[in-house]
């Protein structure tokens, strides 16, 4: 059997945001950090967000929200992959667009983990992530969300590549 051809491009309209946010509030961690059907659509749509879905023909694999605007330039809000598309690579691959994607005008990326979600931890850690610091009960009261980074160097010392780049 031949692995379908992934594309990863930007989410287009309500339809693919409604699979996104079902998938998303229906698995972990997102069940245990109680996150709603409706605020989670919400944070899919946002339009100060970009977000893009990874695709196989029609069928979404998965999704990222990224936020490119205020102090933590380059944060990874959403990483999910659907229940039937995990452990093919998919987050990897998503993962790896959007670094490619914030380091054109960012040198770093940012994302948190929560402290129960040892497999993800251990992903982030594998693609170079660092944990650089903690929020206790940020979202849910006895958990923690680790903030993680990855980066090229400081802020001070980065130039842009121009979108015309390659």
């Amino acid at each position: 059997m031949s692995r379908p051809e992934i594309l990863i491009r930007p989410m287009q309209g309500d339809a693919e945001a409604h699979v996104c946010t079902a998938a998303m509030v229906s698995s972990e961690p997102w069940l245990t950090l109680r996150f709603s059907y409706e605020v989670t659509f919400k944070v899919v749509t946002d339009p100060s967000r970009e977000a893009y879905v990874a695709v196989a023909g029609t069928e979404i694999m998965g999704f990222i929200v990224l936020n490119l605007v205020g102090p933590l330039r380059g944060y990874i809000q959403t990483i999910c992959v659907l229940p039937s598309w995990r452990a093919q690579g998919i987050g990897t691959r998503l993962l790896t667009y959007a670094e490619q994607r914030i380091f054109r005008e960012h040198p770093n990326v940012f994302l948190f983990v929560s402290s129960f979600n040892h497999v993800a931890q251990q992903f982030y850690a594998a693609l170079g992530y660092q944990r650089i610091g903690e929020a206790p009960d940020y979202i849910v009261k006895g958990h923690s969300e680790f903030l993680l980074r990855k980066t090229l160097g400081p802020i001070a010392d980065f130039t842009p590549r121009s979108s015309t780049s390659s």
